[in-house]
């Protein structure tokens, strides 16, 4: 079988090829879809804010991204981005507190899990508060406490109309008791937004729960969420665990709360921006 073989002088022997330089990487460059189960490339998610393109399915969206989307050419000015949460507690669990917060600030580029801006939406000055997921589940501490209520302070004495849009786990247990008091203290605020007769509308993303959703997260003139939003209290299992039965189809989700009551609208995130607007169109009658 020689002949099969051609004898080359090691001057023109082939060079090794790296073996990793022979393949394409697309590594971080592609997305598999929660609801179609489709593969989804990553820039076409991000061109249409993150919703595949195939099925409609929304994916969650960061706190940056939602005001750009919601704002006037993606223009607004941001306030009390300086507050940052402290460790009253001196909490430990699994790491210590303050190094949960440090990761997170890192990971975010956020001093805490909301942004308070304001900016024009259709036209209209909107004070709003967009709440990130990411920073420690979204939970809420004394921070988001309080740019809530300085933000609805703030629509007090311009009369503007407020938007928020929630996105969290709940109160931030590494608190404790400083965290469970901002419900009651932005409830407060915004009975006082109520009595002035400046209209809240209230955006539920997914995921709402816990002390967010027991608190301002329902106490909008309009309740309304986007599809697929998960949204209740206790998690599911938790409510499936304490009362042994097998929860509906869909439990708590959005489209599952409009149809009983608990929400106002499900508006899809393309048409949110017409649908606030003209919702503060009817409220202010202009």
């Amino acid at each position: 079988m020689s002949w099969f073989k051609r004898d080359r002088p090691d001057d023109k022997k082939p060079k090794a090829i790296d073996e990793e330089s022979k393949h394409v990487k697309t590594e971080g460059l592609w997305q598999k879809c929660d609801g179609c189960r489709q593969i989804v490339w990553k820039k076409d998610l991000a061109a249409n804010w993150n919703i595949c393109p195939k099925c409609g399915h929304h994916f969650r969206m960061d706190a940056v991204s939602r005001i750009r989307m919601l704002f006037d050419g993606g223009e607004y000015e941001v306030f009390d981005a300086a507050l940052h949460s402290t460790d009253p507690l001196g909490f430990v669990d699994s790491k210590p507190y303050a190094k949960r917060l440090e990761a997170a600030r890192l990971e975010t580029g956020l001093r805490d899990a909301i942004i308070s801006a304001r900016g024009k939406l259709c036209g209209r000055q909107v004070e709003m508060c967009s709440m990130e997921v990411r920073f420690i589940g979204g939970s809420m501490g004394a921070v988001v406490g309080e740019k809530i209520t300085r933000a609805i302070e703030r629509s007090l004495a311009s009369r503007s109309p407020l938007v928020i849009v929630s996105a969290s786990g709940g109160a931030r247990m590494q608190e404790g008791a400083v965290s469970l008091m901002q419900m009651c203290k932005i409830c407060s605020a915004l009975m006082r937004l109520d009595q002035a007769r400046i209209p809240f509308i209230s955006v539920l993303t997914d995921p709402t729960t816990g002390g967010v959703t027991a608190s301002y997260a329902m106490l909008g003139d309009l309740n309304i969420a986007e599809p697929g939003a998960l949204i209740g209290f206790a998690g599911p299992r938790v409510i499936e665990q304490t009362i042994r039965q097998k929860l509906p189809e869909g439990f708590q989700r959005s489209e599952f709360l409009v149809k009983h009551g608990m929400l106002d609208a499900v508006v899809p995130r393309l048409e949110l921006k017409a649908y606030i607007a003209c919702a503060f169109d009817f409220f202010c009658q202009q």
